[in-house]
């Protein structure tokens, strides 16, 4: 078999289709950015008050 008769390779296959909303490194979510502790008690107690309020 002849492989230089087969011309380049591909390039650009192995990427995703589309970026992702949350990805490491974007305005949203910036590399070594950590939410505060006051931050995720905030959230943790929101998420556990929303089941009480839908009743």
């Amino acid at each position: 078999m002849d492989y230089s008769r087969m011309g380049g390779a591909r390039m650009g296959r192995n990427k995703p289709r589309h970026a992702e909303h949350n990805a490491k490194g974007t305005a949203n979510n910036p590399f070594g950015k950590q939410a505060s502790k006051a931050e995720l008690l905030k959230r943790m107690k929101a998420a556990a008050e929303k089941p009480k309020k839908d009743d």
